[in-house]
């Protein structure tokens, strides 16, 4: 049988936008003003790396209702202090019901703090990143929410990369929701407004 599901959704602004969002306010502005932008700040890719972790087996939209109280509990994501979290760390943001409390991916963002650390120094973790797309977004042109990928090979081979780095909650399917997000690939869907707009981003990153 059909997904019978719209590919794209008319919002009564007269703009057709990706269906994922749905009619949620926030949901609808995190789809307009930032997934698919090309992002080259390692610090914010860094964030939203780990904030994908902990999405693992939930919604996006949970995470990003949390994200402002991740961004408290984890120090504004700052890898160094991070990386230096141990267990009263761990007690704390157990006890913290404005995140996710799952102590795995708690402990998890502490190493991969470490392991942005080890590659910032070595070569820049922007540089690490965007190198799997040739520095350049990648521009899919998809027309259907069925041609979307879960993972690619591109996604594959990154995850391996990041897990070899230190990485923990980064399989490419994680990696490759991570991608779509920040721009290294733009798969808004043809007919989405912003399809052409992180388009003509995209020229300029």
């Amino acid at each position: 049988m059909s997904d019978a599901r719209p590919d794209l959704i008319h919002h009564p602004d007269g703009k057709a936008r990706c269906f994922w969002p749905g009619t949620d306010p926030l949901y609808v502005h995190y789809h307009d003003t930032d997934w698919g932008v090309p992002e080259r700040d390692g610090r914010a890719l860094f964030e939203k790396l780990i904030l994908d972790g902990f999405q693992a087996g939930l919604s996006w939209i949970t995470i990003l209702r949390k994200r402002e109280n991740f961004r408290q509990a984890f120090a504004g994501f700052d890898p160094e202090a991070m990386a230096r979290f141990g267990e009263p760390d761990v007690a704390r943001l157990m006890a913290d019901a404005g995140i996710v409390r799952n102590r795995a991916k708690i402990v998890a963002a502490s190493a991969s703090a470490r392991a942005y650390l080890a590659i910032e120094e070595k070569r820049g973790f922007s540089d690490f990143l965007w190198d799997f797309v040739d520095g350049r977004p990648v521009q899919t042109n998809l027309r259907h929410r069925h041609q979307i990928p879960a993972e690619t090979e591109t996604s594959r081979r990154m995850s391996k990369a990041l897990r070899q780095a230190g990485f923990n909650f980064v399989g490419p399917t994680i990696v490759y929701a991570f991608m779509q997000a920040t721009g290294l690939v733009n798969d808004h869907l043809v007919g989405c407004f912003r399809h052409a707009e992180c388009a003509a981003l995209a020229e300029g990153a």
